[in-house]
């Protein structure tokens, strides 16, 4: 399949204000992530909180502009483009949020939130297209009327995912979309998505720090880990070869009793993000680390069958080019 998305060396650095008893301080929230999103595919993004996945989701929509690097969408930089044909090319894009409560406005009532995307692209919406998208995420249509404050959590969250569809786009981020829900709630949200994503030739960016959830519901995984991928699996059931990798998938319950098993857990600090080591970041947690990767950052190098590592010492990794 082609790729409807290209990341090339993007990056973002923010930098704290300083004060009377303060300098300013500088952090790498994503450093020289590259990876591709080939049309109709579910690309995993994992990590812990903090790595920069969803700063990572920010920068691709372009909500954030990047400190270095491009972000090509169907062939177009993004990152060269004006606001107005910015605007226009979002037409293509969506964004499900993490808080289904927080990222509703509590004045408007779902027809307003569902409206608004194409008033801010200067296109009215048609009498019938707020029910339709009632009806493709499984909402009544009386709920039109409705406030955020009326609606159990999963409503709202299918309000949102109503709202990322609106313009009929091409491609959408989804960042922690079911992070804030139940169990239950959560497969349900995920059944939704794949029914989307199946019946309208959907590209999805799926942001979270659930590695389970991301092996079943993903293509392909890429691990994060201090704003820098360590890790892409080219399918959800890949075997890990970076040592973080490893001991997330160690650390992932199931409840199935004929699997279970001692869970893992990592030892270590983690170093500052204003702070990073001269080498390997996981380079204090690592049980296989060495000089080599105490003093020098390890490349993201890739294997004939595209399974890429950050690490010098991977664990069973062959073919390397």
């Amino acid at each position: 399949m082609p790729d409807l998305v290209t990341l090339s060396a993007l990056s973002k650095r923010f930098t704290t204000p300083g004060g009377w008893l303060s300098k300013p301080r500088s952090m790498m929230a994503v450093r020289d992530v590259s990876l591709t999103i080939p049309k109709g595919a579910v690309v995993g993004v994992v990590g812990e909180s903090g790595c920069g996945k969803s700063t990572l989701a920010r920068l691709v929509l372009r909500l954030l502009e990047p400190t270095g690097g491009a972000v090509r969408f169907d062939g177009t930089d993004l990152t060269t483009l004006p606001a107005s044909a910015m605007r226009k090319m979002r037409r293509r894009m969506g964004m499900v949020f993490q808080d289904p409560y927080s990222s509703l406005d509590p004045r408007y009532t779902v027809a307003d939130v569902l409206a608004e995307p194409a008033i801010v692209q200067g296109q009215p919406p048609a009498a019938t297209r707020i029910p339709e998208l009632l009806d493709q995420v499984g909402l009544s249509r009386q709920m039109a009327g409705s406030y955020p404050h009326q609606l159990s959590g999963g409503q709202r969250q299918r309000v949102g995912i109503a709202r990322a569809l609106a313009m009929s786009p091409d491609f959408i981020v989804l960042d922690e979309p079911t992070a804030s829900l139940d169990v239950s709630i959560q497969a349900q949200i995920i059944a939704l998505l794949q029914s989307l994503q199946r019946d309208m030739g959907l590209t999805y960016l799926f942001i979270s720090h659930d590695l389970g959830l991301v092996r079943y519901f993903c293509d392909r995984i890429v691990v994060m880990y201090l704003g820098a991928v360590v890790e892409e699996l080219p399918s959800p059931t890949a075997t890990a070869r970076h040592p973080y990798t490893a001991a997330l998938m160690a650390s992932n319950f199931t409840p199935d009793p004929m699997q279970r098993r001692e869970l893992a857990s990592l030892t270590g600090e983690i170093p500052s993000a204003f702070a990073l080591p001269k080498g390997c970041a996981f380079a204090a947690r690592c049980p296989r680390v060495t000089d080599q990767c105490r003093s020098t950052p390890p490349p993201l190098v890739a294997d004939v069958d595209g399974h890429a590592t950050a690490c010098f010492h991977p664990l069973g990794a062959v073919g390397v080019i």
